[in-house]
Parts: C-alpha cells; sequence; structure tokens
C-alpha cells in the first residue's frame, strides 16, 4: 500500500514536511507503521500549486530517498496547495506514468488502495470512460482509471455524486464480474482550492488516513508525521473529508464532497 500527504495553507517548502519530520513521507518510503508493506519505493510523485490555475508535476520511479532532484525540488518549491505520494505497486508496473498524483486541467488526484481482482473488471470500467479523458490516460493502473471513471461521471460539475457514484460503479462490476477482493480506496483529490481526502472499502479495512489543522494549515497523511499522537485525527470508515481554502475542515459520513 502506498502513503501520500496533502498540505493546504499558508505557503511552505515542501521539504518541510516531505523530508524533515520525524516520520516523514521519504522516511515512510522506507518505514511506514501502518502499512501492508513497510517500504514504498515503486516510485514517487509530487503536484502542487501556485499562481497558475494547473498544477505542478513531478514523478520519477526511483524511490523517494534515492533521488536527488526530489530534494533539490522540494528545497525551492514553496506551495500552499500541494500533494506528495510515495508508491507500493499492487500488481502494475513501476513508470512513471504510473506515479501519482494524476493530474487532469486544474485537477490533482492520488490514491492508496486497490481494485481487488483488478484484471477481472479492468476491461469493462476502462469501457465505461468517456473519450475525452480515455486518450488522456496515460498509465496501466486502477487508481488513474478511478480518476478517469470521476472525471467521467461528472466530478467538475458535480463532485458529491461523481465520487457516491464512482465507488458505486466499481463495486457494482466487481460484483458482477466475481470478484472476491476487497475494493480499498483512501484517495485525495483538489482543484487547486480546497481538498477532499475519501477513505472507504468495500470490507471492514479500510486503508488509515489521518489530519491535523494548525493556526495556518491543515496536513491529511496516510499515517501521522511524528509522535504528537494526541494532535491527530483518524477519519471514520467510509467518510470525506473536506478542507476549504480558508481552512474550514468537515466530515461527512455521506461519501459526499461539498
Amino acid at each position: 500500500m502506498c502513503r501520500w500527504l496533502s498540505y493546504v495553507g499558508d505557503p511552505v517548502y515542501l521539504e518541510k514536511l516531505v523530508f524533515e519530520p520525524r516520520h516523514s513521507l521519504v522516511e515512510q518510503s522506507l518505514h511506514a507503521e501502518q502499512a501492508k508493506t513497510p517500504t514504498n519505493g515503486d516510485g514517487f510523485g509530487i503536484g502542487w500549486y501556485d499562481e497558475r490555475p494547473t498544477p505542478g508535476l513531478y514523478r520519477e520511479i526511483l524511490p523517494a530517498w534515492n533521488d536527488p532532484n526530489l530534494r533539490a525540488l522540494a528545497h525551492h518549491i514553496r506551495s500552499g496547495l500541494f500533494f506528495a505520494h510515495v508508491r507500493a505497486s499492487t500488481g502494475t508496473h513501476t513508470s512513471r506514468t504510473n506515479c501519482h498524483p494524476f493530474a487532469h486541467s486544474n485537477y490533482l488526484f492520488m490514491h492508496n488502495g486497490q481494485i481487488g481482482d483488478y484484471p477481472l473488471v479492468r476491461r469493462s470500467l476502462e469501457g465505461m470512460i468517456e473519450d475525452e479523458f480515455y486518450e488522456g490516460r496515460q498509465g496501466s493502473t486502477d487508481s488513474e482509471l478511478i480518476f478517469c471513471l470521476m472525471l467521467t461521471l461528472g466530478l467538475k460539475d458535480d463532485p458529491h455524486r461523481a465520487i457516491r457514484r464512482t465507488i458505486e460503479v466499481v463495486e457494482n462490476e466487481m460484483k458482477v464480474r466475481g470478484a472476491t477482493a476487497p475494493f480499498r480506496f483512501t484517495a485525495c483529490l483538489s482543484n487547486g482550492k480546497s481538498v477532499c481526502a475519501i477513505r472507504h472499502a468495500s470490507d471492514d479495512k479500510p486503508p488509515s488516513l489521518y489530519w491535523r489543522k494548525r493556526d495556518d494549515h491543515v496536513i491529511v497523511v496516510s499515517e501521522p508525521l511524528d509522535t504528537e499522537t494526541a494532535s491527530w485525527t483518524a477519519v471514520a470508515p467510509n467518510h470525506t473529508l473536506h478542507v476549504e481554502g480558508d481552512l474550514v475542515v468537515t466530515e461527512d459520513a455521506t461519501l459526499a464532497c461539498h
């Protein structure tokens, strides 16, 4: 399983979270504590927003701990909304196009989890993606497929419905095709102004998800970045967490994003 973080708040250099904390994301790429596998070395990626409406993106197949370019970029890039992700593949090959985050227009998306028995449903789910978004698909992961389905199902117009419908479509197709492995979906999405994080699973084991608010920022993470355990709040299973640009945080049990 992958590890990721998102940040919303006063602009900071990416290294502040990616490298500096005791249990930073780079540390988690080597020694994750709440993941199925402790090592997440199948590539990494960062995505960030600045003065432009579309995000910057850097993805690489090297392990995060072994790429000097990541350290240099994180030292120089300053952003008030960014994503970072370290990957542990669930079956698809290691390539830049399979590394998270994924971007389309002003959106960023990243994911931890998997569509159970993905080969059984991949072809039928891909057939549901509109041409506009299928043509923009670069990799082969179930994560990018989910993102394309969200876009197809109206993410730009009604994110509430798109997230719910995507989960319903995936789980229904799994049932139709006889998939028995669970669908696990802890993900994060941004339009450049706010962040929506989702913690969901078709069984009782959704991947971990936490958040913490300070005066000038909110961080959403797969697992805490430090030992201040009381300062981190776990997102409940089958809930969404929404963080506005003004740092208002709401948690919703309906799998809807405001």
